[in-house]
């Protein structure tokens, strides 16, 4: 199979993710750690003979099916005596970067850098295995600058990076509404300034921006600094819910070791089990967890209302990301790509059958 390649705008984008300002760690993301709090039951057994699988996901609350999962110790407990180890990451191009040279073997993403990965790889990098979260995205702007949507033209709006799932998102949203974007300047009727979202909230206090499109807690942040939610994203699809975050493996992993993807998969659909079951304990966890890896937790007046709107779910909400990739194709960002064969549901599909819970589909985007 040959899957389109996507333009030059986006060859960049790897580079762009190396500069300090966007990405604050070094190299591929925090170095791998061993998830030494949890315990090892005994009598367990390595998995596939492995003596770790290595984990990457992001420090945002939309990735907290991995937070939670990893604070309860759901991942070591269902790799026995196989090593959960973990690395974050502040920018999905720089995890792509990592599941290609083999520092992390399984991560959390957001859509656009999964696509990103599969279209520059002719398909052979990567496998989408499972969704993990949708919604949780919002444009937050300064109240005293911006009182209505048509009040975004002529401003500075921030997104967390060219070409990622939130940047995206905004391009297609101002071209509907008539605004035209140079999409990799971002100069144009809207200013779209490209900032980490852990300056985000310094640059809105400063003034040098005057709203942000951004993922949580990033936007509960802006709101905590007297900005106000002008658009939550998912009042634009479909009963409200678009794929915000994936989990994806790599593919010669995924077919060297797929007892090993399973428990991983079989830990994540626990997680999202037990977040349902239990809110306020999750959300803590998730928090706990978010200041062990940051070295900061977040207060209640960010944490509550970024977590009520984040919804977490096994399923990839396949046919949202197939319309996402037809945003960045409608923005300049990508050729149209040929997204046959991204999704792998198989074990996934097996351990929701083992948990009496229903299958998810993939669009006819899958291997099968």
């Amino acid at each position: 199979m040959s899957a389109a390649r996507p333009l030059a705008t986006l060859r960049t984008l790897a580079a762009i993710a190396t500069l300090p300002l966007l990405l604050t760690a070094c190299g591929y993301g925090s170095q791998a750690k061993s998830d030494d709090t949890a315990k090892v039951a005994a009598g367990a057994k390595k998995i596939d003979g492995l003596d770790s699988v290595k984990i990457g996901y992001f420090g945002n609350l939309t990735h907290a099916t991995a937070l939670v999962g990893r604070e309860q110790g759901l991942f070591q407990k269902e790799l026995g005596a196989t090593k959960a180890e973990y690395a974050t990451f502040n920018a999905g191009p720089s995890e792509i970067e990592a599941l290609n040279s083999g520092s992390i073997d399984i991560g959390w993403i957001g859509p656009s850098p999964a696509i990103n990965g599969y279209t520059k790889s002719d398909g052979k990098s990567l496998r989408i295995i499972s969704g993990s979260a949708s919604g949780g995205v919002k444009l937050v702007v300064n109240p005293k600058k911006i009182t209505s949507l048509k009040d975004v033209k002529g401003k500075k709006i921030a997104t967390p990076q060219l070409g990622n799932t939130q940047d995206v998102a905004f391009l297609n949203w101002a071209a509907e509404q008539g605004y035209k974007i140079d999409p990799q300047s971002g100069k144009g009727d809207v200013t779209v300034v490209r900032t980490d979202n852990k300056i985000t909230p310094d640059a809105y206090k400063s003034g040098s921006i005057d709203g942000a499109w951004v993922p949580e807690p990033t936007a509960s942040k802006l709101v905590a600094e007297g900005g106000k939610v002008l658009l939550d994203e998912s009042s634009l699809w479909p009963d409200k819910k678009f794929v915000i975050t994936n989990i994806i493996v790599s593919q010669k992993f995924l077919s060297a070791h797929p007892k090993a993807v399973e428990a991983v998969l079989k830990a994540s659909v626990e997680s999202n089990k037990w977040i349902k079951a239990n809110p306020d304990q999750a959300k803590a966890a998730a928090n706990k967890q978010l200041e062990a890896d940051s070295g900061k937790a977040l207060p209640a007046k960010v944490l509550d209302p970024a977590w009520s709107s984040i919804s977490f779910t096994d399923d990839p909400l396949a046919a949202t990301l197939n319309t996402e990739a037809a945003h960045a194709v409608k923005a300049g960002l990508l050729t149209k790509p040929d997204l046959k064969g991204i999704y792998d549901l198989t074990l996934l599909n097996k351990v929701l059958k083992a948990e009496g819970e229903s299958t998810v589909d993939d669009a006819g985007l899958g291997v099968n």
